[in-house]
């Protein structure tokens, strides 16, 4: 056997006169890079993607390998890591057991807005009628009078007729006509199903009203689509994703909305609850690693500075949370809520998800940088990490703006139709929200880059496991990592 070194140049061996090549000279196969130790004695430590294994004097040992897991660091790191991470995860349960609510309070419906009592229900029958013989000025619009023109502007319309059957509650099977005007934006179609608002304490033939149409099937149709493409594409990774996302969906409706709505401070229970979805989603997706723990320390050091930036910024540009109908209807049924809390704990929870991604990649960014080259230290790495962070910083930030600005679009739309100013439009409370939540956000998303890299390539490169105490039938001690050399028969 020869030895063959891995250099990133290798020049011809020596040509036969047809060209060929001499046969001490063999095919290499693999790539990889190699650090020259010792010229005159032409001995290497090479280390990178390869085939077969090689013995003899000073040789490394070389595999195939594919990217996956990272492996594991050493035992005086993970009980570094545990040490700051068991504490945290133990607060977090105990928060979790003080503050858990039970179930959201009850109270009595006010008949306004969302906050009252719906039933199924199914249209029936739909007949064309005049709008003068239906007395339709007099009649409530279909959707709970979400749109359409006054009904005296179309006394000699034609209006529709429509009868639906309540399918759930104590009335089941119980029948009420609505009547829905040529102008409005929602008609009625036979055998449509829809949702219909209930009032006890109202006139019998006024107590049913729909309000909305029924969107079950086609929200599901299109959940099921989602999670058939996670898990065909992401295989058992998807599926823990999916589950991940179930438990923060559990965690969202049963620990944190209940809990703000008995009175906790929104700002703690946003805290705890956010920190339980983050431990939970990352080790389930990712794994119960070193890894998975350096990016649960620069989403929860990230998460720390949007709560205190969204905190001093939401008390400085006295932002009271409570702009529109929904934190109005909140407010008044919820006195003693703190709405500006409940705007802080939005932005924390609301950044949370885009963080997740930033740190898990960043982390896999350096874990991968340090297996393709074992020698690089804490700064090199960082370096060549943070130039993969700088593209995912441009792209996660504008992601975040536009998410928002989507999201607040028609209200964009009305300050258009009334051609304010870019500073009157900005100074309103309610887009002085969006942009305090779209830059708190942002830089919690900047900053989380470069903790989340360094932090990763601190623990790297502290990891300096003793050399195992093999060795080759030469006697010399095998590498315990770069040394991924071949070697050729001949």
């Amino acid at each position: 056997m020869t030895r063959m070194d891995q250099h990133p140049y290798q020049p011809p061996g020596p040509r036969r006169p047809d060209g060929s090549e001499h046969p001490s000279q063999g095919h290499r196969h693999g790539h990889g890079h190699a650090r020259v130790q010792a010229p005159a004695r032409e001995q290497t430590q090479a280390h990178g993607h390869g085939a077969g294994h090689g013995h003899g004097p000073s040789a490394g040992h070389g595999h195939s390998h594919s990217h996956g897991p990272a492996a594991p660091v050493s035992r005086h790191l993970r009980k570094v890591i545990a040490a700051i991470l068991v504490p945290f995860t133990a607060a977090v349960v105990v928060g979790l057991v003080v503050l858990w609510p039970g179930g959201a309070p009850s109270h009595k419906h006010s008949g306004v807005g969302f906050d009252r009592q719906t039933r199924q229900a199914t249209v029936t029958r739909v007949v064309e009628v005049s709008c003068a013989s239906v007395n339709a000025s007099g009649g409530a619009p279909a959707g709970g009078g979400s749109g359409g023109a006054a009904a005296g502007q179309t006394p000699g319309g034609t209006c529709k007729k429509a009868t639906v059957r309540v399918d759930t509650g104590k009335d089941r099977g119980r029948t009420f006509t609505e009547i829905v005007q040529p102008d409005q934006p929602r008609q009625l179609h036979q055998g449509e199903q829809v949702v219909a608002a209930y009032e006890p304490t109202a006139p019998k033939d006024l107590q049913y009203s729909v309000t909305d149409v029924n969107r079950t099937f086609p929200m599901a149709l299109l959940a099921g689509v989602f999670a058939l493409a996670v898990v065909v594409v992401g295989r058992l990774r998807g599926v823990m994703a999916l589950v991940a996302l179930a438990v923060s969906f559990l965690v969202l409706n049963q620990f944190i909305l209940p809990a703000i709505l008995q009175g906790s401070d929104p700002l703690l229970v946003a805290v705890i609850g956010s920190s339980a979805i983050m431990l939970i989603a990352l080790y389930m997706c990712h794994g119960l690693s070193a890894r998975t723990s350096v990016a649960v320390l620069g989403t929860l050091i990230s998460l720390a500075l949007i709560g205190l930036l969204g905190s001093a910024f939401i008390g400085w540009a006295a932002l009271t949370g409570n702009t529109d109908d929904s934190t109005g209807l909140i407010h008044g049924l919820y006195p003693k809520l703190d709405m500006s809390g409940l705007l802080l704990a939005g932005v924390i929870i609301g950044s949370l998800g885009v963080l997740d991604d930033v740190t898990v990649t960043q982390t896999s960014a350096v874990w991968e940088l340090h297996e393709a080259n074992p020698t690089m230290g804490p700064r090199g790495l960082y370096r060549a990490a943070i130039r993969i962070g700088r593209d995912h910083i441009a792209s996660v930030v504008n992601t975040l703006v536009l998410a928002y600005a989507g999201a607040a679009l028609p209200l964009l739309l009305l300050f258009s139709i009334a051609q304010s100013s870019v500073g009157a439009v900005a100074n309103s409370e309610l887009v002085a929200e969006e942009i305090v939540r779209t830059l708190v956000g942002s830089i919690g998303l900047v900053a989380s880059v470069p903790v989340t890299t360094a932090l990763a390539a601190l623990v790297v490169a502290a990891d300096r496991s003793a050399p195992e105490a093999e060795t080759s039938t030469g006697g010399h001690p095998l590498p315990t990592r770069g040394g991924r050399g071949r070697r050729r028969k001949r």
